[in-house]
């Protein structure tokens, strides 16, 4: 018989037939002045009549350009006010859109490009120049003749202008063809994650799969709360996490997202105090910060509206959480716990007026109404009972539909009976409480950034001088991992360990640069080739 754990809270219902964008913006009119999305720099701001106005001006002219049902926009923004309305407008167009990391290295944007057959690119004048790149001297996405939107201040020649877009949109009478109808069952999401093994991969989320997680991941929150919280928008928006955890979320409860497009500590917390932020999401690394930098003592903290921040992303050590107990006592800490291929899957605090209960500390959370979960041994299969250690498995409406064109990844990651194996051991208790122990997947988690060590082992193999390596994540209390590298060199090798360290970081992105490496004789294998991760991180440890 096996063992399944649902959440103590009833069904909540989710509707059919909506699509994202218009789950989350129907029925907004009464907020129509309300501001929802603002610079936390600038104060450039956009209420809900803009939002849903200009959503639906930036699907029209998709449209007219030519983008169709189930083609794929990939936008390489900062965090920037626009940044929802850009996502929503790909959506109700019934394109697909799939965010890519602006500060990313231009072969890793695309890479992304390439992966998911991207029919368009939307970028911003200061991210083109990694664009230009490969849309022009790639000779895989050269002969594509992709068009190009510059959102924001600048004019690059070649390029289409958004403003000026959006003005044309006005003008254009491009109705929806019938058979473009957009439908709950499509594509709307395609974000890039490393999931349980190596390499990136599309992940492709329909409007269902984001309707239903929301639905479930706001269960809790009350109509006393509806056009009341200020979020602030810092967690990158083409993380799955930032564009439906925050962006939508928010536009649903009718509040308002203050965009922050870089951390630095001092801008934050100007940002909290100026913008009255009543939420942050953050990552552990900004609470390291909250809780040890000398900076925070320059600020008034009783200047704060904060009630409550929310960690994702990472685990969050004990002690930290304790100080920043002590620094910050009117702030709650609340965490959460999801991945790409499922969105939220837990969370620790309900609502006690709805006589819903918050999770013990150190606990990542609750199950969410609407979700099956179990705890299943990950070498005999074996569904387990309460407080004992297992792989975390998750079924419901929100698993992904599969990896883009990756039948083979798929089949390992979702079962035959519709099983998402998260690749995280964890156990739960008497109360329903939810704990991780561990990753059976080997991502290095940097600041809450996955790097998958697959990716970083090609790049020190490619090498002239280098013979094997293995990457491991060492335990950082500021970082939570950094990425460290184990590496066999040849015996006719020249080069020092800042040498091959230098090499990687003109490859990849600032997150996933080597911040350690150790020449040694041999790398532990077993015997069916799999890098023994935990002896390479015990050797470099020792």
């Amino acid at each position: 018989e096996e063992i399944i754990f649902r959440s103590k809270y009833p069904q909540v219902p989710v509707p059919d037939d909506v699509t994202l964008p218009e789950f989350v913006l129907s029925g907004c009119e009464p907020y129509s002045d309300t501001v929802a999305f603002v610079d936390s720099v600038t104060g450039k701001g956009y209420t809900y009549r803009e939002v849903k106005r200009d959503v639906e001006r930036f699907a029209k002219a998709l449209r007219s350009l030519g983008l169709r049902k189930g083609k794929v926009a990939v936008v390489v923004l900062p965090n920037v006010a626009e940044y929802g309305i850009v996502a929503l407008g790909i959506m109700a167009a019934g394109g697909i859109f799939s965010g890519a990391n602006p500060s990313g290295h231009a072969s890793e944007i695309e890479k992304q490009v390439l992966a998911s057959d991207a029919a368009l690119v939307v970028t911003d004048a200061a991210t083109y120049d990694k664009v230009y790149f490969f849309i022009f001297h790639s000779h895989q996405v050269k002969g594509l003749g992709l068009p190009v939107i510059i959102q924001g201040e600048g004019e690059i020649e070649g390029t289409i202008k958004w403003n000026e877009l959006l003005v044309a949109a006005d003008k254009a009478n491009t109705q929806p063809i019938e058979e473009d109808k957009v439908l709950q069952s499509d594509l709307c999401a395609l974000p890039f994650s490393s999931g349980t093994t190596g390499l990136s991969k599309g992940v492709m989320l329909t409007h269902r799969n984001l309707v239903s997680n929301l639905c479930s991941s706001l269960f809790s929150v009350g109509d006393e709360l509806i056009g009341r919280v200020t979020i602030l928008g810092l967690i990158p928006f083409f993380h799955i996490y930032g564009l439906t955890g925050i962006c939508c979320a928010t536009l649903r409860n009718r509040g308002k997202v203050v965009v922050m497009q870089r951390y630095e500590l001092r801008l934050f917390l100007n940002a909290l105090i100026a913008h009255q932020i009543t939420f942050a999401p953050v990552v552990p690394p900004i609470i390291l910060g909250l809780v040890k930098n000398p900076i925070v003592d320059e600020f008034d903290l009783s200047k704060l509206s904060l009630k409550s921040i929310m960690t994702a992303a990472a685990p969050l050590a004990p002690e930290i959480l304790n100080e920043f107990n002590k620094k910050f006592p009117g702030v709650e800490v609340q965490e959460a716990y999801g991945m790409t291929e499922h969105s939220c899957i837990t969370l620790t605090h309900g609502d006690p007026n709805k006589g819903h209960r918050r999770a013990k500390r150190n606990s990542v959370g609750f199950i969410l109404p609407n979700l099956e979960v179990k705890f299943v041994d990950p070498h005999s299969g074996t569904s387990l009972p309460i407080n004992t250690q297992g792989e975390l498995c998750v079924r419901s409406q929100c698993v992904m539909k599969g990896y883009y064109k990756n039948e083979y990844e798929t089949k390992l990651t979702i079962d035959q009976d519709a099983w998402l194996h998260t690749g995280d051991i964890g156990y739960i208790d008497e109360d329903g409480d939810i704990f991780l122990v561990d990753r059976i997947k080997e991502l290095i988690k940097y600041k809450g950034f996955q790097v998958a060590p697959a990716e970083l082992e090609a790049i020190l193999v490619s090498h002239p001088s280098v013979e094997d390596a293995a990457v491991v994540g060492l335990e950082d209390e500021e970082a939570g991992e950094i990425p460290a590298a184990s590496v066999v060199m040849k015996p006719t090798a020249k080069e020092r360990e800042d040498d091959i360290m230098e090499y990687v970081s003109g490859k990849v992105a600032g997150y996933k640069r080597l911040r350690v490496v150790k020449f040694v004789n041999a790398i532990p294998k077993s015997p069916s080739g799999k890098i023994m991760r935990r002896l390479v991180k015990q050797n470099m440890k020792a």
